[in-house]
Parts: structure tokens; C-alpha cells; sequence
């Protein structure tokens, strides 16, 4: 591979990495390359990133690095949020919003082996809006974020506690996340909230 299928590489592996970031040591090991090696990429990307005026940037948090955006920009990503095209929650947000309150405390790995297919903008749509925060870090390697519900979520669900969530135990499948989605809208039903009253 040359130099810039190299980064090109890299740069897929920081994305798909999500918030909870990639070592270099697993760069090098997934490149059959030296880590030491690997640093110098990765120092050199974020030069790239820099001279290029990218709207991301490549930072090293507790020995992992990860693509975040830059602060300059925090303010369009408030209006973006606050946007009302964007009120909604997409089919995506809403079965990652069933998971994390069916099965909480849960990580971003375990959501995404559930829905079967990458969850990192609908986790962060979900953080955006309030609906679920980090609770705490499992005890697996690399320490990954775990995610649960909020009170803004309670309140909007008008819930007392999560254990007032519809009952599922009924259901054959305890992995039947279509069932616990449904189960979620019929409760907004319930409760007459619209799903634009979740901005």
C-alpha cells in the first residue's frame, strides 16, 4: 500500500472506532506494520488534517486515538441539534433508544451486535437529545462507555422508573427488537406525545 491508501485505511478504522477510539497498537495489528510506525502516521494525519482545514481533527485520549470534530465548529452543531428539521428521531435512534432501555447499562458494542450494523450516529443523536448518557465504563478491555436512559427520557415517556417500561417478557424472543420498538411508539401512543415533542 502506499502512503495515502495507508491513511486512507487508518482513517476508516478511527471512524469506525466510533467515541471509543482505536490504539495503535490495533492499527499496527490489523496493518501487519510496526507501532512505532504506525504513531508517525497517525502524527503525520493530523498534520494533514490541519494544513487540509478538515472539519475533523485525529486526538489521542487515555492511549487511544479517535476522529472528533473540531470546537470551533461546536456552534453549528448546537443549531444543527436544535434544528426542528432535525426533531425527529430516525427508525435507527428509536430501535437504539428500545435497546439501551430495555437493556441498560449497555455499550455501543453490544447495541450494535444487536441491531446488527454500526449505531454511533444514532448513540449520538440519542446523547444530543438527552434521551440516554453514559453511565458508567464496563469492565472489558479498552474500559468501553456504557450507556442508560435519562430522566429527560422518563419524563418524556412519562415513566416513573424504567421498571414501568411495557413488560416483553412474554415474547418468545428476548432479542426481539421489533417488538420492543413497537412497544416504545405504543407508549408515545399512550401517552399522546408525538415524536416531535422528543426535541
Amino acid at each position: 500500500m502506499d502512503d495515502w491508501e495507508v491513511k486512507s485505511v487508518i482513517e476508516g478504522l478511527l471512524f469506525v472506532s466510533g467515541d471509543e477510539g482505536i490504539d495503535a497498537k490495533q492499527i499496527a495489528e490489523v496493518l501487519g506494520q510496526d507501532v512505532d510506525w504506525v504513531i508517525d502516521v497517525l502524527h503525520d494525519m493530523k498534520g494533514d488534517f490541519s494544513r487540509q482545514k478538515r472539519g475533523i481533527q485525529i486526538l489521542e485520549i487515555a492511549g487511544s486515538f479517535q476522529l472528533t470534530t473540531l470546537p470551533a465548529h461546536a456552534s453549528y452543531f448546537e443549531r444543527l441539534a436544535a434544528s426542528p428539521s432535525h426533531g425527529t428521531l430516525s427508525q435507527a435512534a428509536l430501535e437504539t433508544l428500545a435497546i439501551v432501555a430495555y437493556r441498560q447499562p449497555i455499550t455501543r458494542v453490544e447495541i450494535e451486535d444487536i441491531r446488527g450494523v454500526k449505531s454511533d450516529r444514532a448513540i449520538h443523536t440519542l446523547v444530543a437529545k438527552e434521551l440516554i448518557q453514559e453511565v458508567g465504563r464496563a469492565e472489558a478491555i479498552g474500559k468501553p462507555i456504557l450507556y442508560g436512559t435519562t430522566k429527560s427520557f422518563l419524563d418524556y415517556f412519562a415513566l416513573n422508573s424504567v421498571g414501568d417500561l411495557p413488560d416483553i417478557s412474554a415474547f418468545e424472543s428476548n432479542e426481539n427488537l421489533e417488538e420492543e420498538t413497537r412497544l416504545l411508539f405504543q407508549k408515545l401512543e399512550e401517552r399522546q406525545i408525538t415524536i416531535d415533542d422528543l426535541t
